[in-house]
């Protein structure tokens, strides 16, 4: 299974569309991850004529969004259990806010956005994936997005572009 992540689109704040690189993934894709901060409901749309899309509303997002998506959601996926967060909040890093959102649950990966900083580690057993932004880099060298690939074992890329 095909597992296309992506997180803070800001569209079409940032960037027009999706950009070709990750239209080349999302085609292949059996499933859509997407972390918050789509910004309006017209991403969510356009991301379902590729692959069912799973997210959560990120902290900049429009109101159909926040009363369409949770802010903290668990998907089961070929046998394993992801638990998506933004990762937005206040004190403590996005990346440690959004491992605390899932304390206490079992989760084999924890998906995050936020920061727009890519993120692919382990904490424990757990893999803990942030995929950047296809749309808006911020300060890091390329756009980016991920692929999770899931057969007996659950592994992640990103790509960068």
């Amino acid at each position: 299974m095909k597992i296309v992540v992506i997180s803070d689109t800001h569209l079409p704040k940032r960037k027009k569309g999706l950009p070709a690189r990750l239209i080349k993934e999302l085609q292949k894709a059996d499933m859509i991850i997407h972390g918050g901060d789509w910004q309006t409901i017209d991403v969510y749309h356009e991301l379902q004529t590729y692959a069912r899309v799973e997210g959560v509303h990120g902290n900049v997002d429009d109101e159909e969004i926040l009363g369409l998506l949770p802010s903290k959601k668990i998907v089961k996926a070929g046998g394993f259990t992801i638990g998506i967060t933004h990762g937005h909040g206040k004190g403590k890093t996005t990346e440690k806010r959004a491992i605390a959102a899932f304390e206490g649950e079992k989760v084999d990966c924890i998906i995050f956005g936020h920061s727009h900083i890519p993120v692919k580690r382990y904490e424990g057993d757990i893999l803990i994936f942030n995929p950047g932004s296809p749309t808006d880099k911020r300060r890091q060298k390329f756009f980016s997005f991920g692929v999770i690939s899931l057969s007996d074992k659950i592994t992640a890329e990103h790509i960068y572009f």
